[in-house]
């Protein structure tokens, strides 16, 4: 019986490398994101919370 031709480890792994990277960079941009709008939500809370204090 014939085993067939061997596979490509090679490319395998360089394919699953790039994989791992652009997850990896999907995950930061993602993380920033929140950080960002994070910090833009407390920015809006201590505004309306000044804002409402001098209505008062």
């Amino acid at each position: 019986m014939a085993k067939g031709p061997e596979k490509n480890t090679k490319n395998k792994a360089l394919h699953t490398k790039l994989l791992k990277r652009k997850k990896a960079k999907i995950q930061e941009e993602k993380k920033a994101h929140a950080l960002r709008l994070k910090a833009l939500v407390a920015k809006m809370n201590k505004k309306n919370k000044s804002d409402e204090s001098g209505i008062i």
